[in-house]
């Protein structure tokens, strides 16, 4: 039983062939295409406003030079929410609940922020290494301790997206296994325990989305400081 509780996070594969792919690439099939024509549907406008409204306040903090990255942030942000949702649809797999996944979201990008900072004002990129006024004897500890911060980021915008989609696929099924077990011994505390499992998965729906918000954000404030 404790074994099957995590067998919805292995990746599914058919014939020896890992279906994670399809569950990445799926997402982008549910958009749809906006029409060349000049009045649009109900659902394309809604669409539009929704990037627009994310993108214009993710740039809002940065200068034009990082606005070259609204296209790219906006689309992973969308990416992440879609599949984080459908990722909580019964019968279906999560592939942000893959750590290797998240990493080779989060490595690239933020190694990406550091050789921006790095060619474009190696002065500044280096200096977030050293605080202004630190004591002579405290700086080679200042900058290592910096060091491993600056490298520790990746791994935790990868740990934090997993650990949560994680943490919650976790108490659902566990909520669920309980009302299963006390539907036929005790009706009563199985409804009440039927609640607090459709309260927790509207708060998971809520966290499906904040999570991949707060991954863009971050991503755009380690831009901030390189660009």
């Amino acid at each position: 039983m404790t074994m099957s509780f995590f067998d919805q996070f292995a990746s599914p594969s058919y014939m020896g062939v890992p279906l994670i792919a399809i569950a990445i690439t799926l997402p982008w099939v549910l958009y749809p295409t906006p029409p060349s024509r000049w009045i649009n549907n109900r659902l394309i406008t809604i669409q539009g406003w929704f990037i627009s409204r994310f993108t214009s306040q993710l740039m809002l903090p940065l200068n034009v030079g990082g606005h070259k990255w609204a296209l790219l942030l906006a689309s992973l942000m969308v990416f992440l929410i879609t599949i984080n949702m459908l990722g909580l649809l019964p019968y279906t797999f999560t592939p942000t609940t893959q750590l290797s996944l998240n990493m080779g979201f989060a490595v690239p990008l933020w190694l990406a922020t550091v050789i921006i900072g790095m060619r474009n004002q190696p002065t500044v990129a280096l200096g977030h290494l050293l605080p202004e006024g630190t004591p002579i004897p405290l700086i080679p500890v200042l900058i290592i301790i910096e060091t491993i911060s600056l490298f520790i980021r990746p791994l935790a915008l990868g740990v934090r997206l997993t650990a949560n989609l994680t943490a919650g696929h976790l108490l659902i099924q566990l909520i669920a296994t309980a009302v299963f077990v006390l539907l036929p011994m005790m009706p009563t505390v199985a409804i009440l325990t039927a609640v607090v499992l459709f309260l927790l998965t509207l708060l998971e729906v809520a966290v499906a989305m904040i999570q991949a918000y707060v991954f863009v954000l971050l991503l755009s404030l380690y831009l901030q400081e390189n660009v």
